[in-house]
């Protein structure tokens, strides 16, 4: 196993802490912890891609990662209307 698949498994171990604060808390907090677990995803899947030697990782955690933005401002924006 090369350091990039452990340094991978330690990025999905700091994932916990971004669904609890995802799950509970108010609506910023919430919004916090889907944008966290977002950016730590892309950056798991692009250390998998170097640990496996697959660049079709690399462009998934490259896609991922601008939906992800994407997706935040949109929920953002349906927010606005409530808050």
């Amino acid at each position: 196993m090369s350091a990039w698949l452990w340094a991978a498994s330690a990025c999905l171990l700091v994932l916990d802490p971004c669904v609890i604060r995802a799950t509970r808390g108010d609506t910023f907090d919430r919004l916090l912890g889907f944008q966290l677990s977002g950016i730590v995803v892309a950056l798991a899947l692009a250390m998998l891609g170097e640990g496996f030697g697959r660049s079709i990782y690399i462009d998934l955690a490259l896609v991922f990662g601008v939906l992800s933005f994407a997706g935040t401002l949109a929920f953002v924006r349906f927010l606005e209307r409530w808050v």
